[in-house]
């Protein structure tokens, strides 16, 4: 099978009109096109898709069933949509969940599309936490520091988001001499409070805006400092929880490219039925957004193959940069290098997009 890209994302580059050989659904070999009349032409062919925010998907939570099993379906649910690797992300719960959330990421640590654990919460500002639950947010403990030094010593990538002005640093200094990435989120911190958690070790931000008090003239904030970092930084761009000037001023603010991703903050509902049950409430799809009870955004409603076509479409990005933040710059968060395309590569790894960021079906 012969598949001409007009543009092919690979090694965190844009090359042009190339012609793959795909033979028992892998890539054989590269070339320049040439005079061969291909089997199939996708105008945008790239590797599957990297999230570092998933709470679910596929009709399954992590925190509703955190098993190998549950992680498994979840990330088989968002391979389906362009997505090839995910880190599974357990939010705000009792510290068996999160500890049986850990094992399983253990048990998975070898699988195709399991990058490690996002552990969001429950350590985090009560006055920013959005749908996380009030009466399971605590402080920062040794627990959570053994659970994820656990995790590290299997190999096991972590991300951990907490609002530093509630944690103690010394614990946080502990968090990231491990390796893990520290992110602060859900947190009203002033300034000050963020640049001594920087200082500390923490070295992303949690879906930029959300959970965060606004910054002013006089008080910039946790929000502020962080557009200012060199901290990497994940924003949900489903026009919902920031809107598209929101998300410009956010890229044209940071010191340099390469340190804001795109994040889906998907939930059960993606690739799933349209609610599911968190902490006794049922969450439900209304007009695009995950609501609760109460109204409050629940996470989200995207994937993101959707969330590329709407930087590109919506937020006005090159077609280089959208990419960057979908696949590379998510991994570069984590240590990871950007992904390459050549032989040996399998046809579901890829992803491919139409003249208008639209997913194509290939395999």
């Amino acid at each position: 099978m012969l598949i001409q890209a007009d543009r092919l994302w690979t090694g965190g580059a844009l090359a042009r009109d190339r012609l793959l050989r795909v033979d028992d659904g892998r890539v054989a070999a590269i070339a320049a096109g040439g005079d061969a009349t291909p089997d199939l032409r996708v105008p945008l062919l790239a590797p599957a898709l990297t999230d570092l925010q998933v709470n679910g998907g596929g009709g399954v939570m992590v925190n509703s069933d955190p098993s190998p099993d549950a992680l498994r379906a979840i990330a088989a649910a968002h391979r389906a949509l362009g997505t090839g690797a995910i880190l599974p992300t357990v939010i705000t719960d009792t510290a068996n969940v999160i500890e049986a959330a850990a094992e399983a990421a253990i048990a998975v640590r070898d699988e195709p599309g399991q990058l490690g654990l996002h552990v969001e919460g429950p350590h985090l500002n009560v006055a920013r936490k959005g749908t996380h639950d009030p009466d399971r947010i605590r402080p920062l403990d040794e627990r959570t520091v053994r659970v994820v030094e656990r995790l590290r010593a299997h190999g096991v990538a972590v991300k951990i988001t907490l609002a530093p002005e509630v944690s103690d640093l010394q614990l946080v200094a502990r968090l990231a001499a491990t390796g893990a990435v520290v992110s602060a989120g859900h947190s009203a911190a002033t300034a000050e409070e963020t640049r001594a958690a920087l200082a500390a070790g923490v070295s992303c931000f949690t879906h930029l805006y959300n959970a965060m008090p606004p910054m002013t003239s006089r008080a910039p904030g946790i929000l502020g400092v962080a557009l200012n970092s060199d901290a990497f930084a994940g924003i949900i761009v489903d026009g919902i929880h920031v809107d598209w000037d929101m998300v410009r001023i956010a890229l044209r603010a940071r010191p340099r490219r390469g340190l804001t991703f795109a994040v889906s903050d998907a939930m059960a509902t993606v690739g799933g039925p349209d609610h599911f049950t968190l902490y006794g409430q049922t969450i439900a799809v209304r007009d695009g957004a995950l609501v609760n009870a109460e109204g409050s955004l629940a996470g989200a409603h995207v994937d993101m193959a959707t969330s590329l076509r709407n930087l590109v479409r919506h937020v006005g990005l090159k077609e280089e940069e959208a990419l960057a933040m979908c696949t590379d710059i998510p991994r570069a968060c984590l240590g990871l290098p950007p992904q390459q395309i050549g032989a040996g590569t399998a046809l579901a790894d890829l992803v491919a997009f139409d003249d208008d960021h639209g997913r194509l079906e290939i395999a």
